[in-house]
């Protein structure tokens, strides 16, 4: 009897050590507003991957992709009051809760991204991620999205007049809408989720995002030309809540700073690839692609610069156009 009683007792604590992983393991809601394919998809998956590797799978990653879990407004006010963990959101969202962080939206900035990414991976870049615990959220590291581009259904942009006059779906970016009025095109400012159906409808003529977007997006299917302005740099944030980070050991966060990174430097790899093969392929797919006279749209926008600079510091925007 008390042999029987021992080897069940032996059993069931050998049942509970092993359900032990599993019932510990803590999932984690990470959005973001582009499909798995894109190149948030693929800062997700890198995000994923690392930490549920340093932490033997005390951590697993569930994505909600393609604004699953709301535009990039609401997904940044979820991180603030804990309702997701993760997100990658662009700058055009981030500027109302750390308004610095639209320093980089300034158009015709940032040469090329080279120079993007040594002003990001510099004090200028390091210390504006040190601003947003004061808004209940931890940026774990600078992503990547690529340069911004026109697309439009109306005709073929390859001078600032050629551009005059198109509606164009922007960002609630006023930084962007600034630049965009001293060209001439009429911006609306809309939530990405609804950019679609406004295309499909004709409510809007165009829009201006990056290859890595317009590809993913698959907008060749709804967009006939596309003008390679590069008129903005569009950065990335890896972003986690301060609830959740805060709570964590010294070596959970070590391990979830170390996968932001691993996250950027995926979306930077993708925008590489994007950058070498997008506008072919999206040639292939249909696109009229034109190249553009981009100093004749530097030009245009120049006039723009006073205003930035009673937004931003003039020190800082210079010291941005003086990174090497």
């Amino acid at each position: 009897m008390r042999k029987s009683w021992l080897a069940a007792t032996i059993l069931a604590a050998c049942a509970a050590a092993t359900s032990l992983p599993s019932a510990a393991q803590t999932p984690l809601k990470m959005a973001y507003a582009l499909s798995t394919s894109s190149h948030y998809g693929a800062g997700a998956d890198a995000l994923a991957k690392s930490i549920e590797a340093s932490s033997n799978g005390k951590y697993k990653v569930q994505q909600f992709a393609n604004s699953a879990l709301g535009g990039e407004r609401e997904v940044i006010e979820g991180l603030q009051i804990g309702t997701i963990d993760l997100a990658i959101v662009s700058t055009g969202a981030t500027l109302n809760f750390v308004p610095e962080t639209g320093v980089f939206d300034i158009p015709f900035l940032l040469r090329d991204l080279p120079h993007a990414r040594s002003v990001l991976d510099s004090k200028i870049g390091q210390d504006m991620l040190a601003k947003f615990p004061s808004r209940g959220i931890v940026a774990l590291a600078w992503g990547e999205q690529g340069f911004r581009h026109l697309t439009n259904n109306v005709r073929p942009v390859k001078t600032p007049a050629d551009a005059k006059g198109l509606k164009i779906r922007t960002t609630e970016n006023p930084i962007h809408i600034l630049a965009f009025r001293q060209i001439g095109i009429l911006p609306t400012p809309m939530a990405w989720p609804e950019v679609a159906t406004a295309l499909q409808q004709g409510t809007i003529d165009g829009q201006e995002n990056p290859l890595s977007v317009i590809t993913s997006a698959k907008l060749a299917q709804m967009q006939k030309y596309l003008s390679l302005t590069g008129h903005v740099y569009g950065p990335a944030l890896v972003l986690m809540s301060s609830n959740v980070y805060d709570g964590l050991s010294a070596a959970d966060k070590a391990n979830f700073d170390k996968a932001g990174k691993e996250s950027a430097l995926a979306m930077r790899a993708y925008v590489d690839n994007i950058e070498k093969t997008g506008a072919e392929q999206l040639a292939k797919d249909g696109m009229q692609v034109s190249q553009v006279d981009r100093a004749a749209f530097a030009a245009a926008v120049e006039p723009a610069y006073p205003e930035y600079y009673k937004k931003f510091d003039k020190k800082l925007i210079d010291s941005i156009r003086d990174t090497k």
